[in-house]
């Protein structure tokens, strides 16, 4: 019998790893006073990285031949995963979300073929514009915001890496090498940042939850890349400002406003009518 994921519909998968995510970014959020944001992104890249390898157990030689793509995919993970938490640390994390997603929505359009992908490209980021509130920008740290535009452009190069990846490296070993490189170079800025709160108990117990679903998370995305064009992936990752509008109301406390809701809305549609209409792969 085939694995549950790869008996699941690409876009379902995409679905699921955007509610692990930003669930796992909401924890994380939570812990940022015992550790802050570099401790914490540490403790969840290399237990994410110990979690995947204890439980896929991988081998090198696979991945060997295409070390140099491998670590750059680890690279921009780790830069993607640093710059968004210092980004979380600053500004709300729907606002946060909304500036990331910039990264795959432009790389959306710029991979679309077809004027009904970019109809679906058009009515995300109008949602996206909505869920964002720019009105409000003079209340935000400008800081976050160059933080939350890093992990936009890391987000982008992350998506055609993992694609790349996937397709030479089986499995996810290359994911997991990619996180143990992350980890090695997180680990003098999240000790140094950090130091021996790192030990914390809650800590631990809270960055390991946040490590299971990261895993979750790039295990799913990784399956899926291999199965969708980047374009749709791209677009339905529109769903991200919507489920961390929700986790930041469940996990954080965080309400949310009829603008947001339309938003929502309009970013939903999007992601059906690309999934229902996408590009197929290789055309």
């Amino acid at each position: 019998m085939k694995p549950l994921a790869d008996r699941l519909p690409a876009p379902t998968l995409v679905i699921l790893a955007g509610l692990t995510v930003q669930l796992g970014s909401a924890l994380a959020k939570s812990v940022f006073d015992l550790a802050g944001p570099l401790g914490t992104v540490f403790l969840r890249v290399a237990l994410s990285a110990a979690l995947l390898f204890m439980l896929w157990r991988p081998g090198w030689h696979n991945a060997r031949p295409h070390w140099p793509l491998v670590m750059a995919y680890g690279g921009v993970l780790t830069l993607m995963n640093t710059s968004f938490y210092l980004a979380i640390d600053r500004i709300p994390l729907g606002v946060a979300v909304a500036v990331e997603f910039t990264g795959p929505l432009g790389l959306a359009v710029i991979k679309s073929r077809r004027w009904l992908d970019l109809l679906w490209v058009l009515l995300a980021a109008f949602g996206v514009i909505l869920l964002a509130p720019l009105q409000q920008g003079s209340g935000l740290d400008p800081v976050g915001l160059g933080f939350a535009g890093i992990a936009s452009l890391a987000w982008a190069g992350y998506i055609l890496l993992a694609q790349a990846t996937g397709k030479v490296v089986p499995g996810i070993e290359g994911l997991v090498w990619g996180m143990v490189f992350g980890t090695c170079l997180l680990m003098p800025i999240g000790i140094g940042a950090a130091g021996t709160a790192l030990l914390d108990g809650k800590l631990i117990a809270i960055a390991t939850a946040v490590a299971a679903l990261s895993s979750a998370t790039y295990a799913l995305e990784l399956v899926a890349l291999r199965r969708l064009p980047v374009n749709v992936f791209g677009v339905l990752l529109s769903v991200e400002p919507m489920l961390a509008a929700a986790s930041g109301f469940l996990v954080l406390g965080e309400t949310l406003t009829v603008r947001s809701m339309v938003a929502v809305f309009l970013i939903s549609v999007a992601a059906a009518g690309s999934a229902r209409y996408g590009v197929p792969v290789g055309e």
